[in-house]
């Protein structure tokens, strides 16, 4: 059993395959955190505590005469506001008679087979894992009883795959309203710890930067307050042992499933303890919670991994791959797509998309993808939005006429819509402009010309579930690019009294997970890519309902290394939205060639966004070879154990995906800064099987696994700008070594 509770010490005991969680009941109620790590061999971790009294650490009325028992320094599982414990909180409510002050003590347990699940909120499937019987959830009540607050927190335990997910769900059993001001959805201690924190900041077009940080005695966040989780800080963080590696040390990760406003607390107090607080943002935040309403939280994964930073990523990328995205998906060969936004933005009619179609046939393209500007008066970003029918004036017989041509040619077809947003200049805002988020009796904030629609309402949501529907019932589509292109501002709902607008924020997340997982369920076989401005809700919320998402808007290859790099540190490369582009690229300027975005994008969903009408015939005969080539590897690509093998990207980036077998190998390399008379470079591969023959495919060479990873593969000397290759290995005739 991975999850085992000992009455007489009332230690809870939870295990996966390589790793340990400890919590315990203290004599105070207080439900304490013991341990999270390495497994130990089933021992009792309670012997690492510890106690001394701390000056200005008060202690609990009843043991006021054991100075070293304190709120404010005991390893907690859910800390509160208000009762002793200085330290940043999970949980902070306003009584009805004002009191701030909680003191949450524990009520009971139970244990139950299986995953369990939450309503209205994305969630780690449990019954998409293999072995089921592997999966349990452990849910403990902690109570407080003067508050009238009842705290179930769940664990969910995938012992075959090293996660933990956490959840928590405050009820209210006071008879009167409560108001929550946070709510966060895990809170964990390290008391022993010296750790380095990496997060994962960054900017529209350069997203997912990862930055490492000694933690010192002080509180470091990572938060969003845009209305999405935004290019700037992705709700997932990494506390690891200043010397870990990519492929030693201990390393923790942390993931909210959640698409909207967080954050992401990691102190260090007194005496050197450290926290980790990650939740819903609380500014802004007020929930309201009549009597018998419960609220709940969004749920944490959570892993621990003893090798590296890969180690890490490879736990990460299982469980996003197996039991958070949509497996419909997994095992399907998904078509190489050409989308036409960097081939002709707004300027396009029916005849100009048809060519388009033609030269993607030509090239080898499964799929054309009509983005931005087909529908109501769109010819640019100021108007249009909101109103979902086809220009018929651009595109006659609408989508699905369109789509019927394209059809003919033999590719499949795919759209781009942005239906939580409107512009002023549509005829849905004339018609309901209370249905845009906007303070009374003040101009609202505009971005790229547009506003926010109120999710939070039931008319705003059947009113773009009817249109959504509409155009994927009457047009033969098999993909949709949702997109999401600005942050939200002005969160005032004319849906919702004064002393509920603290929950805008947070129900105008759930309403998009409603329309989504509506769209979902009506329309099971197209395939979702989601979108905000590229990488803007690039989190595992989204990817519960969309298996792709845009990696970023910044197409330049050289910048992708880094994004694409620092994604991957959570984020498994089959949900990387990932396009070869132009050269000069679009947004950059740099030069590039082609071979090389080709396996930059191959680190992805792959596709095209480019014109084909301007390639040269040698342009055209490489495109051809590069489908070809992610077709014959796609599945190594999409479900083998990626290793970022590099560093950095300066100045060799590579990385490296091995079947889950362990029997094919596909190494890729770029050098951005490269040198004259430059030292060879020579890249040790990780994850193969020592005993194993491998074969180069160019080549012809074999390798002993064990010499491909402790010896390393040396690349020849590279020339030109920006220069690539790509290193496929495959088992070599006679299979393992003899010794």
């Amino acid at each position: 059993m991975s999850i085992r509770f000992d009455k007489e010490s009332q230690l809870f005991v939870l295990e996966t395959r390589n790793s340990c969680y400890q919590l315990r009941v203290d004599e105070t109620g207080l439900l304490r955190h013991v341990y999270y790590g390495k497994g130990v061999g089933g021992t009792d971790m309670r012997y690492r505590e510890k106690s001394s009294d701390r000056g200005f650490s008060g202690n609990p009325y009843d043991f006021q005469n054991n100075r070293g028992c304190s709120a404010d320094t005991m390893p907690q599982e859910y800390s509160t506001f208000g009762t002793g414990d200085y330290r940043p909180s999970a949980l902070e409510a306003v009584l009805e008679n004002g009191s701030r002050s909680l003191e949450l003590t524990y009520a009971g347990y139970q244990v139950e087979s299986g995953k369990y699940t939450l309503a209205g909120l994305p969630y780690v499937r449990g019954a998409q894992q293999a072995a089921a019987n592997t999966v349990q959830t452990l849910t403990i009540e902690l109570r407080d009883e003067i508050a009238g607050i009842s705290v179930f927190l769940s664990y969910g335990v995938f012992a075959e795959k090293d996660i933990i997910t956490r959840t928590a769900r405050i009820c209210n059993r006071s008879g009167k309203t409560i108001r929550l001001e946070k709510a966060a959805s895990m809170c964990i201690d390290f008391p022993y710890a010296s750790f380095d924190l990496i997060h994962f900041s960054g900017r529209h077009c350069m997203e997912r930067i990862p930055e490492r940080r000694e933690l010192t005695r002080s509180t470091v966040t990572v938060e969003s307050k845009r209305g999405m989780s935004s290019h700037h800080a992705n709700p997932f963080v990494i506390l690891c042992d200043p010397a870990a590696t990519e492929d030693h040390g201990d390393c923790y990760g942390f993931m909210l499933m959640y698409s909207g406003n967080h954050k992401e607390e990691v102190s260090r107090d007194q005496v050197g303890s450290i926290r980790l607080v990650s939740g819903i943002h609380d500014e802004g935040f007020c929930w309201l919670l009549a009597p018998g309403e419960a609220f709940q939280t969004p749920e944490v994964i959570l892993s621990y991994s003893s090798d590296g930073l890969n180690g890490l990523s490879g736990n990460f990328h299982r469980i996003l791959r197996e039991n958070v995205c949509d497996t419909r998906f997994a095992d399907r060969s998904l078509p190489v797509l050409l989308n036409s936004w960097e081939a002709c933005y707004f300027d396009f009619d029916t005849d100009k998309l048809l060519k388009l179609a033609d030269e993607a046939v030509a090239l080898g393209v499964e799929m054309f993808v009509l983005d931005d500007g087909w529908f109501g008066s769109r010819t640019s970003d100021h108007s249009g939005l909101g109103d979902w029918f086809a220009n018929e004036d651009r595109l006659p017989g609408g989508l699905k006429v369109l789509s019927e041509k394209i059809h003919e040619k033999g590719l499949q077809f795919g759209v781009w819509i942005e239906p939580e947003m409107v512009n002023e200049d549509s005829d849905l805002y004339r018609a309901h402009p209370d249905w845009a988020l906007c303070d009374p009796g003040r101009k609202p904030v505009i971005a790229r010309s547009q506003l926010v629609l109120d999710m939070t309402r039931g008319d705003v949501r059947e009113y773009l579930f009817d249109c959504i529907s509409r155009i994927l019932k009457d047009a033969q589509i098999e993909y949709v690019k949702w997109d999401f292109n600005r942050s939200v501002s002005n969160m005032w709902s004319g849906n919702l009294p004064a002393d509920r607008q603290g929950e805008v924020a947070h129900r105008f997340v759930l309403g998009v997970y409603e329309l989504l997982g509506r769209i979902r369920e009506a329309f099971p076989e197209i395939l979702i890519e989601g979108c905000a401005g590229g990488g803007g809700r690039f989190d595992a919320g989204m990817l519960f309902y969309c298996p792709q998402i845009w990696c970023s808007d910044n197409t330049d290859p050289v910048a992708r290394l880094s994004i694409q790099r620092g994604t991957s540190y959570g984020y498994p490369v089959c949900t990387m939205g990932s396009h070869v582009s132009a050269s000069p690229n679009h947004q950059t300027g740099r030069a590039t060639p082609l071979a090389t975005r080709g396996i930059v994008a191959m680190a992805g969903t792959f596709g095209y966004e480019l014109d084909p009408n301007r390639l040269t015939g040698e342009e055209r005969r490489q495109i051809r070879e590069q489908i070809d080539t992610y077709h014959r590897l796609e599945r190594l690509i999409r479900g083998g154990t990626y290793y970022r093998l590099s560093q950095d990207v300066h100045p060799y980036c590579s990385w490296e995906c091995v079947s889950q077998d362990r029997s094919e190998v596909l190494v890729s390399v770029v050098c951005t800064a490269l040198e004259a008379n430059a030292a060879f470079y020579c890249v040790k591969l990780r994850g193969l099987d020592p005993d194993r023959f491998y074969r180069e495919e160019r080549s012809g060479e074999v390798f002993s696994g064990a010499a491909l990873m402790y010896g390393g593969y040396v690349l020849d000397t590279m020339h030109g700008d920006f220069p690539g290759c790509q290193i496929h290995f495959t088992p070599c005739a006679g299979g393992i070594a003899q010794v």
